[in-house]
């Protein structure tokens, strides 16, 4: 068949055993059938010291350019990866730097295959995590306290107003952090929330806890609620859809003993923890879909995982390995499909439904990945077998 011409989306690569993956996902599945337009910018972390991380904000600005983006795995570095790969410095996580340039919010939600019960019983739909991509933990200001003494939170505003308070004192050494949000993030963040919830007709919860930081989650409360009430509460009576806050303590009691099925916005870190938590508790880290939808209709697509590092350990020895690939595939096949859906591009749009199918299909028929294996009593293939029965399943397709 003829290759699928498209239009150019930004192409970030990653690291180590997802940087594998990349490759043969693309060799094998996506380069046969597609002529890929990509603007590439390498996010391995080797280059991403050499260029200062300067290539993690050219990679943001181009999303914003091209307006859709597919991202690799990337490590964040601690202590240990410092030494590890003689880094300048630790430096922050691309996702974060990313999610800052764009100020959009995180969708998160488990790939289902039929072939997996959830942990939770009671779980029968798909729960969406809808997380704050924007301040929060991920851009604090963070300080070793190194002896007794005081700590204030202070203010000087352009208008001349002035706050200062103590925040302890110390009388032996500690930690301080810093957080931070502003009014235009969160309020991206509930729009963005509330036309996704439209978009999918599904019941939007979002969960802080405004007992105990009366200001700061407080305000994610009431702004959610100021646009709910004025600009959405229409849309959602007329779609038959829901929205409610609740303390997150209470979110995640209604949520153990719900069917699913319904959208959980969550602030930054919240929304980090919980995704991990749904995609586990659906079967696996591997099978979760990511996409950072901004207000003014930028997309980045990711798998929620990380670079796999104990698989990669083992590749470099020469083994092989049964790292499972699918959300990278549904990372490449989201980017795709909005590609083709932005510019009128049917057939690109249908080449990234059947590739999505073939994956399901391949899991179905028997063949999968040792993590997925696991769990339903098979024998788990290599990521090489994977993909090949993934591109003879989608072959016959086309």
């Amino acid at each position: 068949m003829e290759k699928i011409k498209m239009n150019p989306i930004v192409e970030m690569d990653g690291d180590e055993m997802t940087r594998i993956l990349w490759k043969e996902i693309k060799d094998r599945l996506l380069t046969p059938f597609v002529e890929l337009n990509t603007e590439y910018y390498d996010l391995g972390l080797p280059h991403r010291d050499e260029t200062g991380d300067q290539v993690t904000i050219d990679a943001g600005n181009a999303i914003k350019r091209l307006h859709v983006g597919v991202k690799c795995a990337t490590i964040t570095p601690n202590a240990q990866r410092v030494e590890e790969y003689h880094l300048h410095e630790m430096w922050k996580s691309p996702n974060g730097t990313i999610r800052a340039i764009l100020d959009g919010t995180v969708f998160r939600a488990p790939i289902l295959t039929g072939m997996i019960p959830a942990y939770v019983s009671g779980w029968k739909k798909p729960i969406t995590i809808a997380r704050h991509a924007y301040g929060d933990l991920y851009k604090a200001t963070e300080y070793r306290v190194p002896c007794p003494g005081t700590a204030t939170l202070s203010f000087r505003g352009t208008d001349g107003t002035e706050f200062s308070k103590t925040i302890y004192e110390f009388e032996c050494p500690g930690v301080l952090q810093g957080l931070y949000n502003k009014d235009s993030s969160i309020e991206s963040f509930a729009r963005s929330c509330f036309s996704y919830a439209l978009t999918t007709k599904q019941d939007l919860w979002f969960s802080a806890k405004d007992t105990i930081s009366k200001q700061y989650d407080q305000t994610f409360k009431l702004i959610f609620q100021r646009i709910f009430d004025e600009d959405y509460k229409a849309e959602f009576e007329k779609a038959g859809i829901t929205y409610f806050y609740t303390l997150i303590d209470d979110a995640v009691a209604r949520v153990m003993r719900s069917e699913g099925g319904f959208i959980w916005a969550c602030k930054n870190y919240d929304g980090d923890v919980m995704s991990d938590m749904i995609s586990a508790a659906f079967g696996s880290l591997a099978m979760m879909t990511s996409v950072l939808v901004s207000p003014d209709g930028n997309f980045e697509y990711e798998a929620a995982h990380g670079t796999i590092t104990r698989h990669y350990y083992r590749f470099l020895k020469g083994e092989q390995t049964s790292s499972n690939p699918v959300a990278t595939i549904f990372a490449w096949t989201g980017a795709l499909r909005k590609r083709g859906e932005l510019d009128g591009n049917a057939p690109l749009v249908t080449f990234a439904d059947k590739l999505d199918a073939a994956c399901i299909a391949t899991i179905r028929s028997g063949t999968m990945t040792g993590d997925l294996a696991c769990l339903c009593g098979k024998t788990g293939v290599t990521s090489v077998a994977f993909l090949d029965a993934v591109r003879a399943t989608l072959e016959k397709s086309l």
